[in-house]
């Protein structure tokens, strides 16, 4: 393994995915990388677009999982930000697009019946992903 993406969402469920992304890069000495998917909720075409996070609250989500992966003994990682319609393509084209070797995402806080209307963005990644998932709770 190479290179390693981590998806974060901020969440609670977004810690033990960046534990043990920075866990696997360092023991594999791959390059980590923590993305953060902006999805965009509102405001196609020529109404604005309308963002679920500012810019300083995304800033934020990397530099607090940035030190959580320094505190965990990992490299230091790159932090990238995609905005998207779609977080789960999202992560999966940029881990395509950047030929990344492994991906790990958190997952939780959403109950059966809303995973079943609305679907789960980690199997949504583990279904479309060229390379290995791993999903942490």
């Amino acid at each position: 393994m190479k290179s390693l993406l981590c998806a974060i969402d901020g969440s609670e469920y977004s810690t033990p995915a960046i534990d043990l992304a920075a866990e696997l890069a360092g023991r594999f000495n791959a390059e980590l990388t923590l993305l953060v998917v902006n999805e965009l909720v509102s405001g196609y075409g020529r109404t604005g677009e309308q963002y679920h996070w500012s810019d300083d609250v995304v800033d934020d989500l990397l530099a607090k999982a940035t030190t959580q992966v320094q505190a965990a003994k990992g490299p230091e990682p790159k932090k990238v930000i995609v905005k998207s319609r779609d977080v789960a393509r999202a992560i999966s084209m940029y881990a395509e697009d950047k030929g990344i070797d492994h991906i790990v995402l958190g997952t939780g806080g959403k109950g059966k019946v809303t995973r079943l209307l609305l679907g789960s963005v980690s199997q949504d990644v583990a279904a479309r992903a060229h390379c290995p998932v791993t999903i942490a709770r």
